[in-house]
């Protein structure tokens, strides 16, 4: 649920009841990054994030992005969406393990009154909607809901009703609403902001542990899962968005990236097939490579049961290795550098002390390989993280971790920078290749059936904060969510 290391959330003010669009949504960082920042710290925030992971004819536009993406720095994704008649808005983390956007409500039992974010917090009031309406328990989506556990039923009131507990003791519980989620489009270079949809989310009347806290607070949860009370589902059972969404997160100081609802078009774009029937997006690993030799890792590592799998999760901050694979894996990155890499241990982590005339070119590259043919190639970027400086050298340790008494492999945020990931739901598969995030992308809201409409990203002027603006649009049809994705430190 929680955004940890640096959760998808995103900013929307959404658009557009056009047939079938793709969306794009702006990454910030709010905060400059440091360097420094202790694994330990960073293993400790993924935890919670892990613990709290619940169980359970298209057109395109794009922002610009601003911000700084360093793994050494945890944060989080919150987008602002607008919701009811007349429209309030509210700021919502983006949460890839859960199904279900909720919102604070007016009555509700623990919920913060102010937010370290310098963001200010609403509370949603049905009955100040001319528009909203409660969820009964014979109604249709109130009844898939409960197939999912994202939902059940109150007795006493025929109310439907949802209880979601996590890990690390907090948690929320309300009631489903139905209302109007308000868009705007792009229509052959114009924007039109006078679309809605209605969609069903949470009324949270109750919220326990570190969703009561206020350092971090914000107004609800944006669940960006599978499942059919997902608002993503929500809108592609209703014409409105396709089920794909893509992301590049730059890598570089400057930070930022794109998230977008709908296809990034790349042709080297390589895809794999999804497990089915997982509450996560997870993936079939079939072996790791260093510098082009194979690891002798058992693939059963690797395979997907109730307590193992490969998952992608941009929520997390580092990456994870299944345990019986980390001491192979590191082990194998230790045997291929060079004499004058001196290994340490710092703080039980792998790290290496190298010179300031050397760079960590001289480490190997490392490759996921995994169903149909696609491999997932690893920079020393990708997998290492600079620690601090000791004299002339610099201290560079395996940003990979592992999960004691776990074997699921989780990758974060360290391996999806400076790439553009595809999730194509509908077609069941995710896709990536290597891309310099602060180029322009081509969106397609099709994911890869029938005819496509391509829009460079660049093309779309935008704000850079959570403000709207006017935008411009110079190519073909458009509709979207315009999102605007602060990450906070």
């Amino acid at each position: 649920m929680e955004a940890v290391a640096a959760v998808f959330l995103f900013a929307a003010a959404l658009l557009s009841a056009v047939e079938g669009s793709p969306v794009t949504l702006t990454l910030e960082r709010a905060f400059p990054s440091n360097h420094g920042v202790e694994l330990s710290q960073l293993r400790a925030r993924d935890s919670l994030r892990h613990r709290r992971m619940l169980q359970s004819t298209n057109y395109v536009v794009d922002f610009p992005v601003k911000g700084i993406f360093d793994p050494s720095q945890v944060g989080l994704y919150y987008t602002k969406v607008k919701m009811g008649t007349p429209p309030r808005e509210f700021y919502v983390q983006i949460d890839t393990g859960s199904d279900v956007l909720w919102v604070s409500c007016g009555s509700c039992n623990g919920c913060p009154q102010t937010s370290g974010l310098q963001i200010q917090l609403n509370y949603f009031d049905p009955r100040s909607s001319s528009t909203s309406s409660l969820i009964s328990c014979s109604d249709r989506r109130c009844r898939n809901g409960v197939q999912s556990s994202d939902a059940s039923c109150s007795g006493q009131n025929n109310q439907c009703i949802y209880t979601f507990q996590y890990g690390d003791g907090s948690g929320t519980s309300g009631y489903y609403v139905s209302d109007l989620m308000h868009f705007a489009s792009i229509f052959e270079g114009t924007l039109t902001t006078n679309s809605s949809a209605s969609v069903v989310f949470g009324c949270s009347i109750q919220q326990t542990g570190d969703l009561t806290k206020s350092d971090r607070a914000v107004d609800g949860i944006f669940g960006f899962g599978q499942q059919g009370m997902s608002v993503i589902s929500q809108l592609s059972s209703q014409g409105i968005a396709p089920r794909v969404f893509s992301h590049c997160l730059k890598g570089d100081n400057s930070g930022g990236g794109v998230l977008v609802l709908g296809e990034i078009v790349e042709p080297n774009i390589v895809y794999t097939p999804l497990v089915p029937s997982q509450p996560h997006y997870n993936l079939y690993l079939q072996s790791i490579s260093v510098n082009g030799q194979f690891l002798q890792i058992d693939p059963a590592v690797f395979s997907t049961s109730s307590n193992r799998g490969t998952i992608v999760d941009s929520g997390t901050t580092l990456s994870y290795l299944a345990e019986e694979a980390y001491t192979t894996f590191v082990n194998a990155i230790t045997a291929a550098i060079p004499q004058s890499v001196r290994s340490v241990l710092s703080r039980g982590n792998q790290c290496y002390l190298i010179t300031t005339s050397s760079n960590v070119d001289i480490f190997p590259q490392v490759s996921l390989n995994f169903a149909g043919g696609a491999s997932l190639v690893l920079r020393p970027l990708d997998y290492l993280i600079q620690q601090n400086y000791i004299g002339e050298g610099s201290v560079w340790c395996v940003g990979f971790q592992k999960i004691p008494g776990q074997s699921v492999t989780i990758l974060g945020d360290l391996v999806l920078k400076d790439k553009i990931f595809v999730y194509d739901v509908a077609g069941q598969r995710i896709g990536w290749t290597n891309y310099d995030c602060s180029l322009p992308v081509n969106v397609s809201a099709s994911a890869g059936r029938g005819r496509s409409e391509f829009v460079d990203a660049g093309e779309l002027g935008g704000s850079t904060s959570l403000c709207d603006g006017p935008y411009t649009l110079i190519r073909t049809l458009l509709l979207a969510l315009f999102m605007h994705i602060t990450l906070i430190l």
